[in-house]
């Protein structure tokens, strides 16, 4: 087939377009891979804690979540942890945070009762919600923004970040028979708790736990409760004490806690936030879990080989309980409005998922125990 010059013409333009569109196209794509990454800037967060370094469950939790919050940012929000004592004492944690000493403590709440006693709602209360009940106050029943209400008065937010499930009583050094046992007691037990003990004439005592075995050994304390079997375990509390009681009233679902900066998270882009929020919830999860699955197993072998002598509480030792821990609820709501509004909240909570949880967790267990022999 010939062509007349025009129309050879008209097919060089073609090719030179079709050449200069695809040379164009390559160095879009040459452009597209060779564009430098967008790069934020590195920025160091002070973490410090109320428990030892490397203490099973609590310790080794916050020292995941500073490993695991730094991998999720690929380097980006880069961890500084501090074990209880290596930058601040365990008690002064949320000073240090208030103050802007350091961005994130990890700990419980009733550590701070001090400064106000419904902190203690944020942790854990006598007779109160077991970790599922207070997971279901906290994210879907107005727990939070109560919470974030009470820590703006000291410029801290806080976020569940763990939990150890239903605690023991406590270790003693005699049998407990009766409330009047109590009296004279020197016991190491936090928050509300304490001031039950105090109701039955006890003297509570408030110590971390990296201080508790040498009180205990030297007879500076009677006796102590601590976590269950597993961390208690790994402090030889046996050691001193033989006579170990459940349940704990005083701790019947502990929310460990990461407090963070007021004014520092507000300052955090949205994402960020998103991203701790989001490693505090698997930290939840992964202590919950993980408490679960060794108090069992070190309950066998403080009984077994350790010889550890179980004891559980009477009914009348537990209503002494109930009556004192009535008297100490009325005394915490006269505190003050947000107080009482916080014990409100709480209480509600307790008996709508409580309830329920009778019904459907509660009976399944009888029976589920019953038919397989558990």
């Amino acid at each position: 087939m010939t062509t007349t010059p025009k129309q050879e013409g008209t097919t060089m333009k073609r090719r030179s377009f079709m050449k200069n569109a695809a040379v164009g196209a390559a160095g879009v794509a040459g452009a597209t891979v060779a564009a430098p990454a967008i790069t934020q800037s590195r920025q160091e967060i002070v973490m410090v804690t109320t428990w030892p370094r490397d203490f099973p469950g609590l310790g080794t939790g916050a020292q995941r979540f500073a490993q695991h919050l730094t991998d999720m940012t690929d380097g980006r929000l880069q961890v500084q942890y501090f074990a209880a004592g290596e930058r601040v004492g365990a008690f002064d944690s949320f000073d240090a945070v208030a103050s802007g000493n350091a961005h994130i403590y990890h700990g419980a709440e009733y550590y701070w009762k001090g400064k106000h006693p419904a902190f203690s709602y944020f942790a854990s209360v006598p007779f109160g919600m077991i970790a599922v009940e207070s997971s279901a106050w906290i994210r879907w029943m107005g727990g939070q923004a109560l919470w974030d209400e009470l820590g703006a008065e000291f410029g801290v937010k806080g976020l569940m970040a763990g939990n150890g499930g239903v605690q023991m009583g406590g270790w003693f050094k005699k049998e407990i028979h009766s409330a009047d046992d109590f009296k004279g007691l020197k016991f190491r037990m936090p928050g509300l708790g304490g001031d039950v003990l105090a109701k039955l004439g006890a003297s509570p005592v408030s110590l971390p736990g990296g201080q508790i075995y040498e009180n205990l050994v030297s007879g500076a304390i009677d006796g102590t409760e601590w976590v269950g079997p597993w961390n208690d375990s790994f402090l030889k509390f046996y050691e001193a004490a033989k006579f170990y009681y459940y349940p704990g009233m005083h701790e019947p679902g502990t929310i460990v806690s990461l407090g963070v900066n007021k004014s520092w998270w507000e300052g955090l882009p949205k994402a960020d936030q998103l991203i701790i929020e989001a490693a505090a919830t698997v930290l939840h999860e992964l202590m919950y879990s993980e408490y679960n699955a060794k108090n069992g197993e070190f309950l066998a072998k403080l009984v077994n080989e350790q010889g550890v002598e179980l004891r559980k509480f009477s009914d009348d030792v537990a209503d002494a309980f109930g009556e004192a821990a009535e008297e100490v609820f009325e005394e915490t709501r006269a505190h003050s409005d947000l107080a009482r509004r916080i014990d409100d909240s709480y209480r509600q909570a307790l008996r709508t998922v409580g309830s329920w949880l009778t019904i459907a967790d509660g009976e399944y267990a009888i029976q589920r125990n019953r038919v397989l022999g558990i």
